[in-house]
């Protein structure tokens, strides 16, 4: 049986599909991508991102998501890297709160300044309107 890796090149090769194509639609570095097709999966990515260049990969070529996934897993198993997606999710999760905690919502004062300063347009442009232009000032 041949290796993950080696299918999915044969595969690409297959359908006449270059690595630059692959990066171009999928955003994917093409060192990622040569490291997946050579089975360097130590070069990836880890976590969900790995699974996501996988799944991108899968897509651009057409094949079916769910039996290339599960070889790519069992190929992770065999070569010592694989680790549960709950773990990636948590991590992923904790990283992303960790990132967004410090963010509060505070209004720059350069709006503040301009919209103090649409008001006063507003209020002076409907004085004009009100009495100047209808006589009241008169």
């Amino acid at each position: 049986m041949e290796r993950f890796c080696d299918e999915l090149r044969l595969e690409r090769e297959r359908r006449n599909i270059s690595i630059d194509e692959i990066c171009a639609v999928t955003k994917v570095a093409p060192r990622h991508l040569h490291a997946l097709e050579a089975g360097e999966y130590r070069e990836l990515p880890g976590g969900v991102f790995r699974k996501g260049i996988v799944r991108s990969y899968l897509k651009v070529l057409e094949l079916d998501e769910v039996p290339w996934i599960e070889r790519f897993e069992a190929s992770l198993r065999e070569s010592g890297e694989y680790e549960p997606d709950s773990e990636d999710w948590a991590e992923f999760a904790e990283n992303v709160r960790r990132n967004r905690g410090g963010t509060a919502f505070i209004i720059d004062p350069r709006w503040m300044g301009i919209a103090m300063m649409v008001i006063t347009l507003v209020v002076l442009g409907w004085s004009v309107w009100k009495f100047v232009l209808h006589g009241r000032l008169l």
